[in-house]
């Protein structure tokens, strides 16, 4: 699994590519979420379009850093779910727990939309 990481104005967008699972993937999204919570970024954006695949471990791991970003008092929302993840997410009643967008200048404008409230 891969992760690339750009600003789009204060926001921090994590393109992800390959499966998010146990020993393959899950380990580099918590350390690559730490490295940007720890320099000080906020808002968080998880680009989910080139993922094909997430198991359990996978969707433990995305749940931990949406926990870890909130504890700091930033935010995570998800981009671009494939259907097998929007699909998992609705089973396990998580789609409730995040926020997720279909278009990343909609999803980028919702940072700022909701430090306003």
């Amino acid at each position: 699994m891969q992760i690339s990481e750009r600003a789009v104005g204060d926001v921090v967008v994590l393109d992800v590519k390959g499966r998010i699972t146990l020993g393959d993937g899950d380990e580099v999204l918590k350390d690559k979420v730490n490295a940007v919570v720890t320099a000080g970024k906020k808002k968080i954006l998880l680009n989910l379009a080139d993922v094909p695949y997430v198991d359990s471990a996978g969707l433990g791991e995305i749940v931990r850093t949406y926990t870890t970003v909130s504890r700091q008092g930033g935010s995570l929302k998800l981009l671009n779910l494939t259907k097998r993840i929007s699909d998992l997410l609705a089973i396990t009643k998580l789609l409730t727990v995040f926020e997720t967008f279909d278009s990343e200048p909609e999803a980028v404008k919702s940072f700022s939309a909701s430090a306003k409230v």
